[in-house]
């Protein structure tokens, strides 16, 4: 938590946020344009930024894009901020920003655990159920295979996709439709992609949500947030998370 008190200290980097939350993906050339500032400040400002976990950048052919991260600031909200205010419990997941065509949104958390129980946790409906809004996940996690999502206040299917890859406990990458409304219908298929990359006794969890539109309905991803600061809290914890947005559908 410090280090993300620390990059948040400054006018600048909360500039840089700023700017990512508007548009998403941005290179660094792109965002010395925006500042009055050289590159190598900007450079110096965005490493701090990713090494709070507020930014993660991924390489794009010969370009490093710059992803905003809200994955640091929900768990803050989840310490602290959801116990004295509730109506606004899930408004922190809703980071909005718009790509090129199509669209992806990076979430990256640390989790103190090991590959096979974070694998676990992803896979096994009944843990995924406790994070993820009470919903559970059932299908054969073969490759290939398909999946439906439910929950047991629905009645019919929340979602649906297919397992792409399935490579336990590295990375998993499934499509996934939205079927919960006829306004996320419309959104057509995306894909997500789960990365498990072992540090220390911990471990980074990266999840990619991609092949989104343009200005997608913020529905498919605004969630991944709360959803990963619920994975985090089960797995080092054993308890559920229990801020009012994520207790909504359970």
């Amino acid at each position: 938590m410090d280090a993300v008190f620390k990059a948040l200290s400054d006018p600048t980097r909360r500039d840089l946020l700023d700017e990512l939350f508007r548009q998403d993906g941005q290179s660094l050339s792109a965002l010395e344009a925006r500042f009055d500032m050289t590159r190598f400040g900007i450079a110096k400002h965005l490493k701090l930024l990713e090494d709070a976990g507020l930014v993660v950048s991924r390489r794009r052919g010969r370009e490093k894009l710059h992803f905003l991260n809200p994955v640091p600031i929900r768990l803050i909200h989840d310490r602290w901020v959801s116990k004295y205010s509730e109506p606004w419990a899930a408004g922190l997941s809703d980071l909005k920003s718009r790509l090129e065509s199509p669209m992806e949104k990076i979430f990256e958390i640390y989790i103190k655990t090991t590959p096979e129980r974070l694998w676990e946790a992803i896979t096994d409906s009944g843990i995924r159920s406790k994070y993820q809004f009470g919903n559970t996940i059932e299908t054969d996690w073969t490759p290939g295979s398909s999946y439906t999502m439910n929950n047991a206040k629905a009645g019919a299917p929340l979602g649906e996709g297919e397992n792409l890859e399935v490579d336990p406990p590295r990375r998993l990458v499934q499509t996934m439709r939205a079927l919960w409304g006829d306004d996320v219908k419309a959104e057509g298929t995306s894909k997500i992609t789960w990365e498990i990359e072992p540090v220390g006794d911990s471990c980074r969890l990266t999840v990619t949500h991609s092949d989104l539109r343009e200005g997608a309905n913020e529905q498919l991803y605004g969630g991944w947030p709360m959803i990963l600061s619920g994975l985090k809290t089960w797995l080092e914890t054993g308890e559920k998370l229990t801020t009012p947005g994520s207790l909504m559908y359970t």
